[in-house]
């Protein structure tokens, strides 16, 4: 299968999209993995299909493809390189769009600096729609981790994660205590597992073990989730700096303390890489 293909990258998180409406693009699990191999293929953590809408009032429907082969719900950092995308191959002159996604409707829209600004939605702290193996939907849950118990705020931003606060954010154990925190039986779809650094009520720093593709230098939808995690324990305002090893972003979550059911609005880069063209063949 030859696809055309571009690179692009918001806050490091870095994406190969793919245009399914100006081509056939079919992917399984096994292409999926080819071209996200760093080695032997163009190398990426998430890969983006932009194809036609099947949604009334959509634009486009957005699917997303972890590194192993696995396709997922949502991708922030992706959500903003989609519509970034879309307006530079001219497949729409708006500078907002609804996009179609596996968990709803979301809305990115290209600021006059660049910058993109996408809302995604309302977190979901009930346990069964995460989804997350739990009789309270409290802020701060027990959970139980290789022989010791770490505190966390399970939520989704349309896939679940787990997040919890550390004093020494270089210090973390990402990558050890962090896949064990992804396969946890408590998540039944597995999770991404945050860890959030307080610095004050207006800036955190933030690392992320995403499902199915490992530490990343960003994670959109991670930092919604840390953002409304910290808000929720009553650590951070309604406006926050996120920062990662990629790059900040700024993520409001206004009104909280009246309705948890307010939207999360997420503002960060979205960056064109390379564009190029590639011969995948399924081994």
């Amino acid at each position: 299968m030859k696809l055309k293909f571009t690179k692009m990258q918001g806050a490091g998180n870095d994406f190969v999209v793919l245009d399914g409406i100006g081509q056939t693009v079919v992917l399984t699990p096994g292409f999926a993995k080819r071209i996200a191999d760093r080695h032997f293929g163009i190398g990426c953590d998430q890969i983006l299909v932009v194809e036609r809408p099947q949604a009334a009032g959509a634009d486009f429907r957005y699917r997303i493809w972890n590194a192993d082969g696995g396709e997922v719900e949502q991708c922030g950092n992706g959500a903003r390189c989609f519509v970034r995308f879309v307006r530079d191959k001219g497949l729409s002159a708006k500078d907002e769009i609804c996009v179609q996604t596996q968990a709803g409707l979301i809305t990115p829209r290209l600021e006059p600096d660049g910058a993109v600004t996408v809302n995604m939605g309302a977190p979901l702290f009930e346990p069964k729609r995460i989804p997350f193996v739990s009789d309270s939907a409290a802020a701060v849950q027990s959970l139980e981790v290789g022989g010791s118990s770490v505190q966390i705020t399970a939520v989704s931003m349309g896939n679940p994660h787990a997040v919890q606060v550390v004093d020494n954010l270089d210090a973390a154990p990402v990558s050890t205590q962090g896949p064990l925190i992804e396969r946890h039986p408590r998540f039944p779809q597995r999770v991404n597992a945050g860890y959030m650094q307080v610095i004050d009520r207006g800036r955190i720093r933030l690392r992320v073990w995403e499902r199915g593709a490992g530490e990343t230098l960003a994670c959109g939808t991670g930092a919604c989730a840390a953002v409304v995690a910290g808000i929720r324990r009553g650590l951070l305002d309604a406006t926050v700096a996120v920062d990662m090893r990629g790059g900040r972003l700024t993520i409001r979550w206004e009104g909280a303390e009246n309705d948890l059911n307010c939207a999360v609005w997420m503002t960060g880069p979205a960056v064109t890489v390379f564009e190029g063209e590639i011969q995948i063949d399924e081994s």
